[in-house]
């Protein structure tokens, strides 16, 4: 055995590693330990600050929500003179992580509610952030970032991104905490972010391999049931810790993804087809119309009028350009290599490519499901 064959051995033992590893992720990439999600917050508040691109006067509840920031702080105000050029009234949202302190910080978004042209240059005033049960879990005030700006008169306007919404960097202050007892678990469950049967039995088996006893099991295609075991009691962290740094292979469905809008084209690795033949070319029909004068003869009872002429040309052509038809034959069982080898020979577009796939899955040669974006 000569040292070329040696190192070529070694090159592809080597490429065969780097697959196989490539095909397993870790458990926390693809599940989730269910009841430690996030939770979503949002409220009403008040842009101040702005240089008249703020609500119009016909905005009422702007006005009244003024005159109520107005009330609260005791000043004596007549409704009537309030503008509201300067300020704009603003919807505020935020992710509440899980295990968050109170005295913590998080960033928020503000959009515009009414017709204010731009958030740009402003405040965010004291926003109480709600959960969906009513409750105060944050307040959120600061400067408005906006990543966007319009400018203009009163013949042309120009308008960068979208400065109407904008975000507080660190805006909003923990006030209340979730309570999450996790000392006292026996039990917890795995929720995959997709189902499969499959990849849900791996997750199970790997974890039961780790720690040596039958501690998972697959529930259904979306979760595992996880039992704590007994030299983790009161270190659920740990264990938690342990069983998301476990590698699994997953498994995936034969999809094929695509966009007519933007001409893209996703071949999952798993798709394969069944021998067919493949013609694609381009026909092109064009209408072309002259016009014409027909002009009498002199001193005749004629007129003189403009006649259209009209010329059609209709010209097919394959993919590449040729004038001979192209016919590709994909053998059965092709994988997505081949697959895209087959197709790069006919010299296809991706659009092109989208309404091959379209017939090869109404023909049945397809073996995979095709979604359209």
């Amino acid at each position: 055995m000569n040292a070329r064959y040696i190192a070529l051995l070694a090159a592809l033992l080597m490429l065969f590693a780097i697959v196989a590893a490539a095909s397993e992720v870790r458990i926390k990439d693809i599940a989730r330990f269910q009841g430690f999600s996030e939770n979503q917050l949002v409220g009403y508040g008040l842009v101040f600050g702005l240089q008249g691109s703020g609500d119009g006067n016909q905005i009422l509840f702007t006005a009244q929500a003024i005159a109520n920031m107005l009330n609260s702080q005791g000043i004596e105000h007549d409704r009537r003179n309030i503008r509201t050029r300067n300020t704009a009234s603003v919807m505020v949202t935020a992710i509440l992580p899980p295990f968050v302190r109170p005295g913590s910080k998080i960033d928020v978004n503000v959009a515009a509610i009414g017709d204010a042209t731009s958030l740009q240059g402003g405040t965010l005033l004291l926003t109480p952030m709600r959960a969906p049960n009513g409750d105060v879990y944050a307040t959120a005030q600061g400067p408005v970032v906006v990543g966007g700006f319009s400018v203009g008169g009163a013949a042309a306007q120009v308008v960068q991104n979208v400065p109407t919404a904008g975000s507080v960097p660190g805006g909003a202050i923990i006030q209340r905490e979730i309570n999450i007892n996790l000392q006292n678990q026996n039990s917890l469950t795995l929720v995959l972010d997709k189902y499969d049967f499959t990849t849900s039995a791996r997750v199970a088996e790997q974890i039961n391999i780790r720690f040596e006893s039958p501690i998972a099991r697959s529930g259904d295609g979306g979760s595992v049931e996880v039992l704590v075991p007994n030299d983790y009691r009161g270190k659920i962290v740990d264990f938690m810790a342990a069983v998301e740094g476990l590698t699994v292979e997953t498994d995936e469905r034969a999809v094929v993804i695509v966009n007519e809008k933007t001409g893209t084209v996703v071949i999952g690795k798993e798709v394969r087809i069944a021998t067919c033949a493949v013609a694609h070319g381009n026909l092109t029909i064009q209408v072309s119309t002259a016009f014409g004068v027909s002009q009498p003869p002199p001193f005749s009872e004629g007129q003189t009028v403009v006649v259209p002429e009209q010329e059609v040309t209709v010209t097919e052509e394959t993919a590449t350009g040729e004038t001979e038809a192209t016919v590709m034959m994909v053998p059965e069982g092709a994988n997505i290599g081949e697959i895209v080898q087959a197709l790069n020979a006919l010299g296809v577009s991706p659009r092109d490519v989208i309404s091959i796939l379209q017939a090869m899955r109404a023909q049945g040669a397809l073996k995979a499901e095709l979604r359209v974006l």
